[in-house]
């Protein structure tokens, strides 16, 4: 095949040359535990720990708040089941919402096994979450609200600080799934008053197994891996040195790109947009138009099914999503489009396509053209 334009890069990203240059070392050289006392032991301790600062510093946390886990999907099971089991004396009620991801939602329903109330907030059409929903459902025996900063799926942003604002004023836990968002757009605990947040270093260009948790200083959380004493005690096995390495390397080059990848992100996203149901009769933008992800677009396409689409994408070279990489060969249709309100048959004719910043209007030109064509040729088998 003569090219490849990736259009899935909310599944997961290409690392960059220089992360994988800076995660050589701690593979070939410095392969040494880094709980060991000898000298490339101590090199690697020392890297982990400059590592940790500077992701503590692109999220105006400190490093001892920051733990570094194998990935967002662990972040998100350790939040909750963190919490939940270490405050079940306080209270046994957790909110979240009805288009978290899986591992936020089916941790949700691990707890309900275990005796726990969840309650699941509504969202409207474009995916955002309503406040005074949030607000009522706050309870005196709540002891956490886990709502995410942007969907993975249709890329809505979501109002996290003014949600925060009214949990916190009851005095109840707060994290975010910021997996979509870290690396992409700015972020700050302390401005977004969030107790815990969540991350993975292969959705900004880092390698997958990578990610942490920030767990506010003086939160109550019980450990997720019991063992040794890494992770301050709290996550016990032998870090990854080179895949930490590599994340912090990931987040340094986004944090330095990062105005300049959102204003040509968000370019190219909204040429993209605009171009499809301008030229694509029956075509639904789903999300919110203003309050979503630069790198985000997501459709569905009257008359059509999502997968052969799909299919005919990716033989003309174009990779992309019908929605989450995590619920592939699964026959369901999203949970995310049918909480903003589209019936099944709708909801399997959509088309996830998102950007990052090496993407070229000459690619998106080609991605239109043989959008139209895949599309008609689609409803026209389909009579």
């Amino acid at each position: 095949m003569d090219q490849i334009i990736y259009m899935d890069n909310a599944a997961t990203t290409k690392p960059r040359k220089e992360v994988v240059e800076a995660m050589m070392p701690y593979l070939e050289e410095y392969y040494a535990n880094p709980s060991s006392i000898y000298g490339i032991a101590m090199e690697n301790q020392k890297v982990i720990q400059e590592s940790r600062k500077f992701i503590a510093e692109t999220l105006g946390a400190e490093p001892e708040e920051i733990y570094f886990t194998a990935g967002g999907s662990e972040a998100d099971n350790w939040a909750l089941k963190g919490v939940a089991h270490a405050n079940r004396e306080k209270g046994r009620h957790i909110i979240t919402t009805k288009i978290e991801h899986h591992a936020v939602l089916n941790s949700c329903r691990y707890l309900e096994e275990e005796g726990y109330e969840i309650t699941y907030l509504n969202v409207d059409e474009k995916g955002r979450i309503f406040l005074n929903e949030l607000e009522e459902a706050i309870r005196e025996d709540t002891i956490l609200v886990s709502i995410m900063a942007a969907n993975n799926e249709i890329g809505t942003l979501e109002p996290i600080r003014e949600a925060a604002s009214i949990v916190k004023a009851k005095e109840v836990l707060f994290h975010t799934d910021a997996v979509q968002m870290y690396g992409q757009m700015p972020l700050d605990v302390n401005y977004l008053k969030t107790d815990l947040l969540s991350a993975s270093g292969h959705k900004f260009r880092g390698p997958r197994g990578s990610g942490f948790l920030y767990v506010r200083k003086g939160t109550k959380i019980s450990p997720f891996i019991n063992g040794g004493g890494q992770e301050h005690g709290m996550r016990a096995g032998t870090e990854n040195t080179a895949a930490i390495v590599g994340m912090a390397k990931a987040a340094e080059l986004a944090f330095r790109t990062m105005n300049y990848r959102m204003r040509k992100e968000t370019y190219h996203r909204n040429y993209l947009i605009r171009r499809i149901l301008n030229e694509i009769p029956w075509v639904k933008l789903n999300g919110h138009p203003y309050y979503r992800l630069p790198s985000n677009a997501n459709f569905c396409f009257e008359g059509i099914e999502g997968e052969s689409l799909l299919i005919l994408l990716d033989m003309k070279g174009i990779c992309a999503s019908a929605g989450s990489a995590c619920t592939t060969g699964n026959t369901e249709p999203s949970h995310v489009l049918n909480a903003i309100g589209l019936d099944d048959k709708t909801a399997d004719a959509s088309l996830r396509l998102t950007l990052n910043e090496d993407i070229t209007r000459k690619d998106l030109d080609y991605v239109v053209e043989v959008l139209k064509e895949s599309v008609q040729s689609l409803r026209e088998m389909s009579g």
